[in-house]
């Protein structure tokens, strides 16, 4: 049984006798005193004495600090998780678990070590093994003397889709953390991570992290959770089937378009667009290339929004890669999360505000030429053999015109609409290759 001292509440949220203690890397008010974080450090300890064959864990509060008392549980069942350094709260641990069915998944299908980037219940990122060129290492701020391990360089990948929305993100590894990804990680701002397992030098690293409150869990990599599952609106039970369906390169075999070849790598692309989606907050769309998402488009009410949410981030990562953005004057010292804000600024529509006189020398050793409207253009010309999975079927061809401007050649989607016909027509006037896979990925 879980055992937690003073009325069960979580370390980091009994100092002071109220829900602030720990601070957060996003910023938290009031930070402790140096007696208070040895006495969220002594409590820790105490906590996870207890975290041995636990059927039950306190969290800090629920969504909000005002919902509280908070706890998880299975009904008596062991639970399938450790909590080796922190405090987990409600959306960690929602973070944590969804991540982890991701990337378990995504290493099922692929057979690379797979990681992710979570963030509010969706994923910010997420992508496979490959190594990194010198160009991409840049592009994901690696420090130019960190020799990084396959698993290290998924999660470099995940983080590097998206690196403004993965601020404060929690990391999911579908292989052990090494030194490799615990020395890369400890230099970003990141609330927790989950994984099988830890080697010693890792874990020694990460809990110096957060000022020794990073959230570290070990997953049983052999759980299976029942084939049923429940859970409460508004004091109302809903159950259902898990949504267990395999998502393999089958899928691609329905295949409406004139063209219908669609190379390995995109097939690849397309099964990690579609595996990210399966665990995204919907409506989603997933942008995917050189096995990584490269924009996600999440939690929108309409389809174009989602599809333009997502390329939009692409065109953002690809714009990064550009010499003109890799080659920003950026001040000795610079935060890598202020480099990134900085960065975002600069290749957008609102650049004159980061290139203010009072502004730019915030940032920058010399204030960098415009990143023009012309110059973004002709640098998109280059962007191809992207790959797009929907989480749903695409209802109006607008979907389609918009991805094409983001060098969109492969698509996969369930089909199922009335309008089905002219959203293949145009893929076929686009020379588009898509897949009807017939499998809805609703998650909410």
């Amino acid at each position: 049984m879980f055992f937690s001292p003073i009325d069960g509440k979580a370390a980091t949220s009994l100092v002071r006798g109220k829900q602030v203690v720990a601070p957060s890397d996003e910023g938290a008010v009031g930070l402790p005193t140096e007696g208070e974080k040895k006495q969220c450090l002594f409590l820790n300890s105490i906590i996870l004495k207890g975290n041995e064959n636990m059927t039950e864990y306190k969290l800090k509060y629920g969504c909000n600090p005002n919902q509280n008392p908070a706890r998880i549980h299975m009904d008596g069942k062991e639970l399938p998780f450790e909590i080796l350094n922190g405090a987990a709260g409600y959306i960690n641990l929602l973070d944590a678990f969804n991540s982890w069915q991701l990337v378990k998944e995504l290493k099922e299908a692929t057979g690379r070590p797979s990681a992710a980037s979570f963030k509010h219940v969706s994923p910010a990122g997420a992508a496979v093994s490959q190594p990194l060129s010198a160009v991409e290492r840049k592009v994901c701020m690696v420090p130019d003397d960190l020799e990084l391990s396959p698993i290290a360089e998924a999660y470099v990948r995940a983080r590097g889709c998206d690196r403004v929305s993965s601020f404060g993100d929690f990391a999911a590894l579908s292989d052990e953390c090494d030194a490799s990804v615990a020395k890369f990680l400890v230099k970003e701002v990141s609330d927790g991570i989950i994984a099988p397992s830890y080697t010693d030098e890792a874990l020694e690293i990460l809990k110096a992290k957060r000022r020794g409150n990073y959230l570290i869990i070990k997953i049983d990599p052999n759980y299976q959770p029942e084939e049923m599952e429940t859970k409460q609106v508004f004091g109302i039970k809903f159950e259902q089937k898990r949504n267990n369906a395999k998502l393999t390169m089958d899928l691609f075999n329905d295949m409406p378009t004139k063209i219908k070849d669609i190379p390995e790598i995109a097939k690849i692309d397309l099964l990690i667009s579609l595996i990210t989606l399966k665990y995204t907050q919907s409506n989603s769309v997933c942008f995917a290339m050189g096995g990584q998402t490269i924009g996600v488009g999440a939690g929108q009410q309409s389809r174009i929004h989602c599809t333009r949410l997502a390329g939009n981030k692409a065109d953002n990562l690809w714009l990064r890669h550009n010499e003109k953005v890799l080659n920003l004057p950026f001040i000795d010292g610079l935060r890598k999360c202020e480099a990134d804000n900085a960065i975002d600024l600069y290749i957008s529509d609102e650049y004159e505000d980061l290139l203010k006189d009072g502004v730019w020398q915030r940032y920058f050793t010399a204030c960098p030429e415009p990143f023009t409207k012309e110059e973004k253009e002709e640098w998109h010309k280059q962007m191809t053999n992207v790959a797009l999975g929907s989480d749903a079927f695409f209802p109006f061809e607008d979907n389609i015109e918009r991805a094409v401007r983001s060098g969109v050649k492969y698509i996969a989607q369930p089909g199922g609409s009335v309008r089905d016909g002219a959203v293949i027509e145009c893929c076929d006037n686009f020379g588009i290759a898509m897949a009807m896979t017939g499998i809805r990925l609703f998650h909410h």
